[in-house]
Formats: C-alpha cells, structure tokens, sequence
C-alpha cells in the first residue's frame, strides 16, 4: 500500500502537458492527455517495482541465527553428534527456510553439521540456500523417519532434502558445498545389504515443480538413492556440481562397487533444463532424462560433462514423452554402459521418444554395452516374493548370459535418434544392442560417424 501511494503521489505531481502527435502514446486527439498521465505513471511504477525487486534481503546464519550445532571431531569419529543432534538440525533447518522472504539467504558456514532426514521447504520465492560447509545425513537408519501412506507408516526413508513449488530458488556455495548421505551405513554388506533393503533408502535431494531453477557448486556425495531426482522443472540450470557414489577406490564399476545401485546422478524432468560443467561417477544413471507426470519432458541440454555409471540416460519411459533432447561434449571414463535409452513395460501406453542427439562423446574402455537402445534392462521384485535379479522389467539383468532370461521390445515409438561423432575405445562387450518391436517400428535413426575403436574378437 506504502509502494501505491508513492506512486499515486508522483503521478499526481508530473506535468499534464499534451503530447506531440508523432508520439506513440497519442494517437487519438481525444486520449491525448489522459495517455501520456497514464504512461508516466506506468513508467514510474515500474521504476518503484524494479527498485523494491533489487532490495538485498537479510543473511540467516544456520549457526549463528538458527542455534544448528556443528559437529566436533571425536576420537574415531569425524562427527560425534548425535541423534538427537542431528534431528534438532533438520527441524532448525525447517524453520529457517520456512521463515526466508524473497531475497533472503540461509548460510551454512564452512563446518559440518549432522542432520536427519526431513529437510523440507515449500512455496518459497527469490531465496537462497548457500551451503558453505557439509550437511552430512545421519547413518542411524532405524531413527531414520519413514514415509507415511494411507495413514500406516512404510519401509521407505523420507528424502534428505526436498523442495516444492519454487520460484527463483538459488542454491549454491561461495566455494564448495557437500552433501553428505552416509550410504555406506545403507548400502551394508556388499551384495547382502541390496537384498535385505532393496530400494528402502533415501534420495538425497529431490526438487519438485520449480521455475527458474538454480543449482551450482555443490557436490554430492555416498546418497543412499538418488543424488538429485526432480519434477516439473521449468527454465532450470544446474552447473558446476559432482556427484560421487564409489564403494571403493577402484577405477571401473566391479562388482562390490556396482551393489551402490541405484544411486542415479542428475534425474530431471520438465522443460527448458540445461546442465553443464558437470561429474558424475556412480553405479546407476549418470544424467538421466525422466519423463513428467504432468507434462511432455522437452528441450533439455547437457554438455560438457564427465560420466561414468549406467549410463547418458533416457528413461525408463513408461506411458509419456520425451522430445528434444541433447547430449553433447561428454567423456565416459570406464563406464558402465554409454548411450542408454530404455522403455518399461508400461510404454507400450503411448510412450514416445522424439528428436534426441548424442554427439562429440567419448567412451573409453566400457564395462558393459556401449550403445543401448530398446527395453529397460533391470531386475523387479514380484508380488509376495524374494528380488530376482533375473526377472526383468521388461528385460532381464541376465540377459543374454542366463539363456531362460528374456529381453522382449517394447512397443513404443522413437522417432528421431541421431548418435553423431561418438568414439567408442576398447569395448569389453559388442559394441551395442538395437532392440525394437515390430508393432511400433523405430524411425528417423542415424549414426554418423560412429566408430568402435578394438572391438572384442568375437564381438
């Protein structure tokens, strides 16, 4: 009201003199006085608005200002919080971010602070979250709060961080921030921890339905799930961060490495994504498209990036569309597999994946199939049973080695697929697979120069 008021009141003071009649505001005599008032007076609001819009807002110390307590380093420990410590931080957390106004910032200074799951903001504006320090998520996973449906609690761990239905949400650091997830605590023991578990864990970071995005100078470290999963992203940057889910020091994905499993790097979904100048080395996707629940996932842009996992993901893609999509200056270094494109079963629905590129990437010594282009290829759980890797969704783990494991195509549509300028240096596998269905038949596919550089002898 105070900001109407100075406007009215400078509207009120200028002149009233008639405008020229080249002037674009008068073009009828009769609204000549009445146009020109209205146009300074336009004006001079948008002068008083673009002024209140560059107002620095205030700085909220998550130490100082908040009460969080920093971690202290114990004798074989690097962080003797506890429990109760660290769900102290995350509810501070909550209160702090719930109480930002636009141009507001929440400071995490260069320390480590043990936190619990639950971090969670909504409907915040114009505010930053700068993380100059380690948020570092508890291990104690039977503390761990769950999520809760049809009134009963599950199995399944409430994310570490997550935001919904955000404008203009900054999260950064000044130099490097960490994001801590503690995996190994729910990895446990190397191929036994996955079968007890399963998908039990929590994702580390999840963004959902966000305009005008933006994460940068963050790594993300040992997530227990998903790195970074998001939704109905629009006009999002994400650059500068590094995702790091290793359970050795070992440069390739053995088999002990490879039980992190699902520790997808950048999931996103949405329209108008760009991602650049970016790492990840998992045991899963690396960046990854997902389709929208609500909306076709279109024109996203990743490039100039480093991967190593399962995969330059598409999907899987059930019954939605994926259009306009570019992978582009990329160096896969030991990965798993390399270009992946994939389908679920339930795509057969209507699932469509149009006009995507892959291009200047190189791929060097691949650990699986360079080049994958078809069915999902993963293990389920089926109703009332144990996990069998070797039942696939749609297409089995074990295939081809296991010869009853099946890989059926999907009867979905890709329309549109160019591979241009990819290298693909000593592959321990064939250099791909290509698996369609003869009920939707795959168009517009090129590959152009496309060279596999000492392909196994029996490839």
């Amino acid at each position: 009201q105070a900001i109407l008021a100075q406007v009215s009141s400078i509207a009120l003071l200028l002149p009233r003199q008639r405008c020229n009649q080249k002037q674009l505001c008068c073009m009828r005599p009769a609204m000549l006085h009445c146009s020109c008032i209205m146009k300074a007076r336009t004006l001079a609001l948008l002068s008083l608005v673009t002024d209140l819009m560059t107002v620095e807002g205030i700085v909220v110390d998550f130490q100082a200002d908040a009460g969080a307590i920093p971690c202290s380093k114990g004798l074989f420990s690097s962080c003797d919080s506890s429990t109760k410590d660290a769900e102290a931080n995350t509810a501070k957390m909550n209160r702090a971010l719930a109480a930002l106004a636009p141009g507001d910032t929440l400071k995490v200074p260069n320390t480590t602070f043990l936190m619990m799951g639950g971090v969670y903001a909504a409907n915040l504006t114009r505010v930053t979250l700068q993380i100059d320090g380690t948020l570092l998520w508890s291990g104690d996973c039977d503390a761990w709060p769950t999520v809760v449906k049809h009134g009963k609690k599950t199995k399944m761990p409430i994310i570490a961080i997550q935001f919904e239905h955000t404008v203009a949400l900054t999260i950064t650091s000044s130099g490097t921030g960490l994001l801590d997830g503690n995996g190994a605590k729910w990895w446990g023991i190397p191929g036994i921890g996955y079968l007890l578990r399963g998908k039990n864990r929590p994702p580390l970071m999840t963004i959902n339905d966000a305009q005008d995005f933006l994460l940068e100078n963050i790594n993300f470290v040992q997530a227990p799930r998903f790195n970074f999963q998001s939704s109905s992203l629009r006009n999002a940057t994400i650059r500068n961060c590094h995702v790091d889910s290793r359970r050795t020091s070992a440069d390739s994905h053995g088999a002990i490495d490879l039980t992190a499993f699902n520790t997808d790097g950048f999931d996103v979904s949405g329209n108008g994504i760009h991602i650049h100048d970016c790492s990840v080395w998992n045991q899963d996707d690396t960046f990854c498209i997902k389709a929208s629940q609500d909306e076709p996932t279109a024109n996203v842009l990743i490039e100039n990036v480093h991967a190593s996992g399962v995969g330059l993901s598409i999907g899987s893609i059930g019954a939605h569309r994926v259009t306009n999509i570019t992978f582009r200056n990329v160096k896969m270094h030991h990965t798993s597999k390399g270009v992946y494109i994939k389908f679920n079963a339930k795509a057969a629905k209507g699932g469509v994946i149009s006009n995507v590129t892959y291009e200047n990437i190189y791929i060097n010594k691949p650990e699986s199939w360079p080049i994958w282009i078809g069915p999902q290829q993963a293990g389920i759980k089926e109703d009332g049973q144990k996990y069998n890797p070797c039942v696939g969704d749609p297409c089995s783990l074990c295939w081809p080695n296991l010869k009853s494991s099946k890989c059926p195509g999907v009867a979905a549509l890709i329309d549109g697929l160019t591979l241009r300028n990819i290298t693909i240096n000593k592959p321990k596998l064939s250099p791909g697979v290509i698996i369609g269905n003869n009920s939707m038949k795959m168009r517009n596919l090129v590959f152009d120069d496309v060279r596999f550089i000492d392909p196994p002898a029996d490839g």
